[in-house]
């Protein structure tokens, strides 16, 4: 396994608390900051999302530059948690289903929040996924003009 960024922030509704826990497992050599939930018992997902998001755009050290902050968002599509996150100016979330996704995700928007949706997505692919998203650095470039006029 690659080497992962060192600090993810990692939260989930009731839908993606499964997969929550087994990435946190699979990924066990690295630390996770868990804003929750804590059960499957039924939530909201933005509350969970509001908590992650505040707690990464209070760390960003340069909105557009900063390589060390990232998030996973999980609930059952990954579509709330992502429309949620992309609601707090200066942090992207990218709602992927692909390793294609998740690098292109990174390299051309450095994306800093990574959603995914636990009831789509075998959980092999999730994993795969999240090593795209973490392990991709950000090209840089002609998109940086891009991310400027988000």
């Amino acid at each position: 396994m690659s080497e992962i960024k060192n600090n993810v922030l990692i939260a989930c509704d009731h839908g993606g608390f499964e997969l929550k826990k087994d990435i946190i497992k699979q990924f066990n050599n690295y630390s996770f900051k868990d804003f929750g939930c804590s059960d499957q018992s039924s939530v909201d997902y933005p509350d969970y999302a509001h908590k992650l998001i505040k707690e990464l755009a209070n760390n960003l050290t340069d909105p557009h530059e900063d390589t060390e902050h990232f998030g996973i968002l999980i609930c059952g599509s990954g579509q709330g948690m992502a429309m949620t996150a992309n609601k707090q100016q200066n942090v992207r979330a990218a709602l992927c289903w692909s390793v294609e996704s998740a690098k292109l995700a990174r390299g051309h928007n450095n994306a800093q929040v990574l959603c995914i949706g636990a009831r789509l997505l075998e959980k092999k692919l999730a994993f795969e996924i999240i090593e795209a998203f973490l392990t991709t650095p950000f090209e840089g470039g002609r998109h940086v003009k891009r991310i400027n006029k988000i």
